[in-house]
């Protein structure tokens, strides 16, 4: 008798065990959820870096998004132009895509032979320590040398001279901005190719202190707002400021700079002709206008 009972139960319970089982193949074939075969073909497009510089945790995240249509193309800052219009390719999108690579800039020409060294600091070697009690240099503004925007970089691409300031190598800068990020005094931004003038200082202070402090800093004479006649570039706050909105090339304000600190930047590798070509129009309208008058 007992022995029937066990045999009908452990029946009944695989009866049951294997209805559930039917119950479950079927709802997994029905509510599966396909993932969209693009997803894998983005991610083997993308460089891999998974830097984080679009905005997701990984390049996997940036490749559902893609697919999904959430995300601009030109997300992937390391992948630049070239995986942008393959992955417009994969999209089907009709519109050409016209991306225009960011590098990172270091907007400080302050180093140690040109700024005075007012200060000792004996802390922890970081930027960001040092920021704290305010670093050696005598300009608050400055950089401060010891390298945290070196030691983020994924991609080789930014190290310390001998002067003691960071440099970019632009060939290998993908834009990610992770440098920008680890800067504590904002000297480090990031700029369109053809955002060919800029103003390598960022010190607010006013024009007799910031030449006490650094020889290479602006010092607020505005010589750069009578030379450009185009209205980018204006002094605010005892800094001169370039509005690339307003022209991306006002190489006019260049001209009397006494401290320099206005310069034509270097071109990004691969849009050398389109940064002379800039350089030539606006020194061709300023000549223009200037035979006009």
């Amino acid at each position: 008798m007992g022995i029937t009972i066990l045999f009908v139960s452990l029946a009944s319970m695989g009866g049951v065990g294997l209805i559930l089982a039917v119950i479950l193949a079927v709802a997994d074939k029905k509510l599966a959820v396909k993932e969209d075969p693009r997803v894998e073909k983005a991610l083997e497009m993308l460089p891999g870096a998974n830097c984080g510089a679009c905005g997701f945790a990984g390049c996997g995240a940036f490749a559902s998004a893609i697919a999904a249509g959430k995300v601009s193309v030109d997300g992937c800052k390391p992948g630049g132009i070239d995986v942008a219009r393959k992955l417009t390719e994969l999209l089907g999108l009709d519109e050409a895509v016209s991306v225009s690579p960011t590098v990172a800039r270091v907007f400080c020409s302050g180093g140690i032979k040109e700024t005075v060294m007012d200060k000792v600091y004996n802390g922890i070697r970081t930027c960001i320590s040092a920021n704290l009690i305010g670093g050696e240099k005598a300009c608050l503004y400055s950089c401060i040398g010891f390298g945290d925007c070196c030691e983020v970089c994924s991609f080789d691409a930014i190290h310390m001279d001998e002067n003691g300031l960071p440099v970019v190598d632009l060939n290998k800068c993908t834009g990610c901005g992770e440098c920008v990020k680890a800067c504590p005094r904002n000297i480090i931004g990031l700029t369109g190719y053809d955002e060919v003038v800029h103003v390598y200082c960022r010190s607010f202070d006013k024009g007799p202190v910031a030449k006490k402090a650094c020889k290479v800093g602006c010092i607020a004479c505005k010589l750069c707002e009578k030379d450009d006649e185009t209205g980018a570039v204006k002094v605010i706050d005892n800094l001169a400021v370039v509005d690339h909105e307003v022209n991306k090339a006002p190489v006019g304000s260049i001209r009397r700079c006494p401290t320099k600190v206005i310069r034509v930047s270097k071109p990004v590798s691969g849009y050398e002709d389109e940064f002379k070509e800039k350089i030539q129009l606006e020194a061709f309208e300023e000549k223009k206008a200037g035979t006009s008058k």
